[in-house]
């Protein structure tokens, strides 16, 4: 049987090699870290800043769920000129999912459309969205936006501005500026009195009624006066969840460039044959027409004016020759 050893023998470090190695160590934390001197013993240290780079003074508190909303709001307005308001009453998960559903198969045919008409057109359905909002939030979301135009500051502009909160060079949504701006407005904006119970919003990228009217006809079909797909061009859209869902929805209004729009407008802007390409080639006939008029309107005036002068011409002549002709025929 071998000799037991102990454990302790073997973990055990010799005096001399313990005492080399403190040795070691003290000297090179000695030519590491010097001494700290007096100045830097005295000198008070450096503040340290309450809100990070990235974040300048705010008056409402950026950590709150109801800021984080307000500036999804804002972003929202700031990034979808044409919002359409929707009330929705009690709509189960399930309806909203069949909702969207029927409403990103409408939108996908637009897109579709647009591309065999051989338009450039950006494809817009997976950008265009329905969500339910926060009434009282999102109306100070467009009284902001109306009232404050933001100025974009970078990260390295943000410390020469970020001591206090009273700074009037801070002017983003969470600012004292912009809340002093807009506190004694609550209430005055055109969409506040739609703004009662259950709101959801319909936002597009951009200014497009060929979507718009796709969306109307899915959503609100009765209201608008745009047809509805049929049962056979598309029976998911009668299914029963379907229909019980949309029977909840009911059309507002709309905001179109800022500018809010009634339901009788709403449907003007979805009847826009063509889209916008379709709007322009109306305005440009219309501007041509127009001058067309107005050039035949002025030529009318200068020949009207160039009839006159002559006839006058001719009777000063008449009169001219009129004494002469006498003592012409006496002779």
């Amino acid at each position: 049987m071998p000799p037991r050893l102990r454990i302790s023998s073997l973990h055990q470090i010799p005096r001399c090699q313990y005492e080399l190695r403190i040795t070691r160590s003290a000297s090179s934390a000695a030519a590491v870290t010097p001494a700290a001197s007096i100045e830097q013993m005295t000198r008070s240290p450096a503040p340290v800043s309450k809100f990070p780079l990235t974040q300048p003074p705010s008056h409402r508190n950026p950590e709150y769920r109801r800021s984080q909303l307000l500036r999804s709001y804002t972003s929202l307005l700031r990034t979808s000129p044409l919002i359409v308001l929707f009330q929705h009453n009690n709509l189960k998960s399930m309806e909203w999912a069949a909702i969207r559903r029927e409403l990103t198969i409408a939108l996908r045919k637009v897109d579709e459309k647009i591309a065999a008409e051989g338009r450039t057109a950006p494809a817009l359905a997976p950008y265009i969205k329905i969500q339910t909002i926060q009434t009282s939030i999102f109306e100070v979301a467009l009284r902001i936006v109306d009232a404050i135009d933001p100025v974009t500051q970078t990260s390295a502009e943000i410390p020469a501005i970020s001591g206090s909160k009273d700074d009037p060079a801070l002017t983003h949504d969470l600012s004292r500026t912009a809340h002093q701006a807009v506190k004694n407005m609550k209430g005055m904006h055109e969409l506040s009195p739609l703004l009662v119970g259950p709101v959801a919003v319909l936002s597009i990228p951009t200014v497009s009624p060929e979507h718009m009217k796709a969306a109307l006809s899915i959503l609100a079909p009765k209201e608008s006066g745009f047809k509805a797909p049929t049962r056979k061009a598309n029976p998911e859209y009668h299914e029963p969840i379907v229909q019980d869902g949309l029977r909840k929805i009911n059309l507002l209004a709309a905001r179109v460039d800022n500018q809010v729009f009634d339901i009788d407008q709403t449907k003007w802007v979805g009847s826009i044959e063509g889209g916008m390409d379709g709007l322009r080639s109306q305005l440009v006939t219309a501007l041509q027409s127009m001058s067309s008029s107005v050039a035949t309107t002025l030529e009318g005036a200068g020949k009207s004016i160039y009839f006159t002068l002559e006839s006058r011409r001719s009777v000063l002549e008449e009169e001219e020759k009129g004494p002469e002709g006498d003592k012409s025929e006496s002779s």
